[in-house]
């Protein structure tokens, strides 16, 4: 395992310029996993890394031990730095040590998606859109399609908040929602407001399109007027609206109680 002590050093200069940059990271097509449970999930769920980075105070750390003894068994180029330099590239506060360099996974677009999906329209805070994956992932949805104008799905704070779950659901950035409604067979459910029905009082037992809009601004116009039915998420309080990934994870889960319930009746 090679250590390094300079920030002169090109590749440590690297990984820095990835773990601080947007632009870095799109034109080299790679980001940073930051932390344990990130990197054991995607040598779990998706394989190698690119490299394995660790804090020299960290590299003893039993469960850090273990994830290099599977990064060098699999020949996956490790590094060790200096203290000092793992805090310069490291956003985790009181982190414990360890990082991966990865390639995003890129997907085919499917021409028909047939099971529940999640189409996200201009989704920007990070913490948001990370949970909404995360949320996606528990209910069982594995595709989520994210328009122009989505926060990054593979920065290192969305990441952070999807606490792996990037690495066990389909994610399509950059998505022409507009083609896709008019494209699918699904039912597309768009969350507003204000609508005649909630999502209580909806058969949510076949498979959706479910529809998100930006934080401030909720569904694009133009989206919601595609969508088959519009639905609202009751709450008793006097606030006018949920947080948006608040809203998502009642829905997702509103609908895994119908489909749980349904399949006890049928036994």
């Amino acid at each position: 395992m090679k250590l390094i002590t300079s920030r002169s050093n090109p590749l440590y200069r690297e990984i820095r310029q990835l773990a601080g940059s947007a632009q870095a990271r799109r034109k080299a097509t790679r980001t940073i996993l930051d932390g344990i449970h990130l990197c054991c999930a995607y040598l779990q769920h998706i394989g190698n890394p690119l490299c394995c980075v660790v804090n020299e105070s960290s590299k003893s750390r039993p469960e850090i031990a273990d994830i290099l003894a599977v990064c060098q068994a699999r020949a996956v180029s490790c590094m060790l730095l200096r203290d000092f330099l793992y805090e310069g590239i490291s956003q985790v506060e009181e982190g414990v040590g360890i990082l991966f360099v990865i390639e995003p996974p890129v997907y085919p677009v499917p021409a028909k998606v047939a099971q529940t999906t999640v189409l996200l329209d201009r989704i920007q805070d990070p913490g948001n859109l990370g949970s909404i994956l995360r949320s996606a992932s528990a209910a069982g949805i594995r595709e989520v399609f994210c328009s122009e104008g989505t926060a990054a799905a593979w920065s290192p704070r969305v990441l952070r908040a999807g606490m792996g779950a990037h690495f066990m659901i389909r994610i399509y950035e950059n998505s022409d929602l507009t083609k896709w409604i008019d494209d699918s067979e699904l039912m597309v459910v768009a969350t507003v407001p204000i609508a005649e029905k909630s999502i209580y009082d909806f058969d949510l037992k076949k498979p959706v399109a479910w529809l998100f809009g930006h934080e401030g601004q909720g569904v694009a116009p133009i989206l919601q007027s595609k969508a088959d039915v519009l639905l609202n998420v009751p709450h008793a309080g006097k606030q006018d609206s949920l947080n948006v990934a608040a809203c998502a994870a009642v829905c997702f889960f509103e609908q895994l109680r119908q489909n749980r319930a349904g399949s006890m009746l049928l036994v």
